[in-house]
């Protein structure tokens, strides 16, 4: 047996740390957490995503009395960002949250389906996108969502192999 070892490299900074872009997208984020319907956890999250032709499209999450349908703030973001703007690869992503005492200090992460759907934009368009997961004390800034999402599943999963023929 070998032991193999799995590792994330990621940025922590301050908001002053951010380039002006990414203050103003972690802004957005944070504003959106006031667009969240969350009557029941009481857990506001807002999403932004900026595309590669700088139009900023954001998201909130949206719960709903049955639990499975509601949705995420990081995948109404991408979804509208797609439905809205289908030729443009999203560059980076902000994320932001807050509860009944305000933004949240500190950073809160994707849900696995988030992720997921957050690898399918890096995999349609062939452009990481930047994750920038945002608390009022730090930051995390990440280069891709593969960071976050080791051992991922993408299309390349899913082409049939070739086995070498048996010869007997």
């Amino acid at each position: 047996m070998i032991k193999l070892q799995l590792k994330s490299d990621y940025d922590s900074c301050s908001f002053d740390e951010l380039s002006v872009d990414e203050q103003q997208l972690v802004e957005k984020a944070r504003e959106a957490t006031n667009n969240s319907y969350s009557p029941y956890s009481k857990f506001r999250v807002g999403a932004a995503v900026l595309l590669n032709n700088g139009k900023v499209v954001i998201g909130a999450n949206q719960e709903n009395a049955a639990f499975p349908s509601g949705l995420c703030a990081e995948r109404t973001a991408v979804f509208a960002a797609q439905a809205n703007f289908p030729d443009q690869p999203i560059r980076m992503l902000a994320i932001a949250a807050a509860d009944a005492h305000g933004l949240r200090s500190a950073p809160v992460s994707p849900c696995g389906s988030c992720r997921q759907v957050i690898l399918q934009m890096e995999s349609r368009y062939h452009q990481s996108v930047e994750i920038l997961l945002s608390g009022t004390s730090r930051i995390y800034r990440f280069h891709s969502i593969k960071d976050l999402l080791p051992f991922s599943f993408v299309d390349e999963d899913l082409k049939e192999e070739r086995h070498a023929e048996k010869h007997e």
